[in-house]
């Protein structure tokens, strides 16, 4: 039987987040789950100067065998084989050196016989893998135990639960356990180095919603909008007409009392309105004089250009770490999205305009990181793909379905980039990796992905035993990736 923490500090800190975020409405719901003490100044420990993480998930489960492609004759021979269906629902690509065809890259470590390219649109990507600042990681996925075709159809080790499940799988990705889960390897990470930031809640920060992969054990995400922190409405300016309410309402909200639970939402209230008024006046402004606005990313399917939120999300992002002196951080963890992977239909033409977001934002970013307000912070700050899962190498007539393993990228000056890591996986059907209709048994498990990062971040082999629970079973803990 579970035992219960029945505490009257755990029972506050549960229903408070709750019950305050409720209490407030939902503009101050980022503040109101934000339990992580604000703090004054905390000891910093020395971590080798400034580091940030950014997870960028790709919500769906993105098509891998359409992004990162061998083009070797055996491999692209098998490729068209399978995925040219009708001409109407092709999902098949054009080949390398073909109008619109795939883009070639090199590795520096050869994989014999074996040559490769990316999609189409990933121009501003091929151009990072090229100068080295991009690598990739191939079938990637979730395992708890190094697990052969053999041992996975005898069920003889045990495999992730919920497989091929969207909800389970972000979480499994993101927390270790499927939907439900309570902590994020994010959040965990922000656990163990929080302590080297002057304010802790902003150790853990989300540019896109509310995300598992940062909720820790004691640091919980801090969320923003594409504007920067979110206030509590009405607390500055006019409220019904007048300018003299909003001080009334703040001491509402504010004051102390004898109610364990009004006290305890007064004082999330408070913390809510500190952060934010030590956050807005941190971040770089967007665009003049600071970070610069993204430009807007064409759409390959009708050549119009439109702002891509993804860029917007990485500005804010940017303009965060700008402000890392004035908030006194040394370690963060960020998040963003990128949504509409779920291609079970018209792949080919919403995979292009997915792809096209993806470079661009990237692209983006790196260029932003290499002079931001005059520092080049590629070497400190480093982003990494990830998502549900891969997709079937075949196709369903004019999409794929879902899948387990799955190709990521790596992007950062810290990075060894223009390679690939891990063996790629044959092109074709039924071969030692097929679980069926093509979808990949991972051979890089997600906590040798994670527990990669986590050593470039500074954590130690124990702290990464401790938020990765399965690093243990793997003889490979450390990929190579990063410098």
């Amino acid at each position: 039987m579970t035992k219960v923490n029945a505490s009257r500090r755990e029972f506050l800190r549960v229903s408070t987040a709750l019950g305050a975020a409720g209490a407030m409405g939902t503009a101050s719901l980022p503040f109101a789950i934000n339990l992580a003490t604000l703090g004054s100044a905390a000891a910093q420990t020395s971590t080798g100067g400034y580091k940030a993480l950014v997870c960028l998930f790709l919500y769906g489960a993105n098509d891998h065998a359409n992004t990162v492609l061998a083009t070797d004759s055996t491999s692209w021979t098998q490729y068209l084989t399978v995925r040219t269906t009708n001409e109407a629902g092709s999902i098949a690509l054009p080949a390398v050196g073909s109008s619109g065809g795939v883009l070639p890259i090199t590795p520096i470590s050869p994989q014999a016989g074996r040559s490769f390219g990316l999609h189409p649109q990933l121009g501003p990507l091929k151009s990072l893998f090229d100068s080295g600042r991009a690598a990739i990681l191939s079938n990637v996925g979730p395992l708890i135990v190094p697990t052969t075709l053999a041992q996975y159809k005898a069920g003889s080790v045990p495999i992730p639960p919920k497989l091929f499940s969207h909800n389970d799988q972000q979480s499994l990705w993101q927390a270790y356990a499927p939907e439900g889960a309570a902590y994020g390897w994010g959040g965990r990470m922000g656990d163990m180095l929080a302590s080297t930031n002057s304010y802790p809640v902003f150790t853990a920060i989300s540019a896109s919603g509310n995300a598992v992969f940062l909720s820790g054990r004691s640091v919980n995400q801090y969320q923003v909008s594409a504007s920067g922190a979110v206030p509590i409405n009405s607390l500055t300016g006019s409220l019904f007409g007048s300018s003299a309410a909003s001080n009334p309402l703040k001491n509402i909200i504010t004051a102390d009392s004898s109610n364990l639970f009004q006290k305890e939402h007064a004082a999330v209230t408070n913390r809510s309105i500190n952060a934010q008024s030590l956050l807005s006046p941190a971040m770089a402004p967007a665009g003049g004089n600071g970070v610069p606005n993204p430009t807007q990313y064409t759409n390959p399917n009708n050549g119009n250009l439109t702002n891509n939120p993804l860029a917007a999300q990485l500005q804010t992002v940017a303009r965060i770490i700008a402000g890392r002196s004035a908030l006194g951080a040394q370690r963060q963890v960020f998040f963003v999205s990128l949504s509409g992977f779920d291609t079970h239909d018209a792949q080919r033409t919403v995979h292009a305009d997915l792809m096209a977001r993806l470079a661009h934002a990237l692209s983006y970013f790196d260029g932003v990181m290499a002079n931001l307000q005059g520092t080049d912070m590629r070497n400190q700050v480093t982003t990494f793909t990830a998502s549900d899962f891969g997709r079937t190498f075949t196709s369903n007539g004019d999409g794929t379905d879902h899948g387990w393993g799955s190709h990521h990228f790596v992007i950062g000056g810290a990075v060894k980039g223009n390679n690939i890591y891990g063996e790629f996986p044959v092109t074709g059907l039924k071969h030692s990796l097929d679980v069926g209709s093509g979808s990949l048994l991972p051979q890089i498990s997600v906590d040798q992905y994670g527990a990669t990062l986590a050593n470039w971040f500074g954590l130690s082999t124990s702290q990464i035993n401790d938020i990765f629970p399965n690093i243990t079973s793997f003889s490979n803990r450390n990929l190579g990736f990063m410098a």
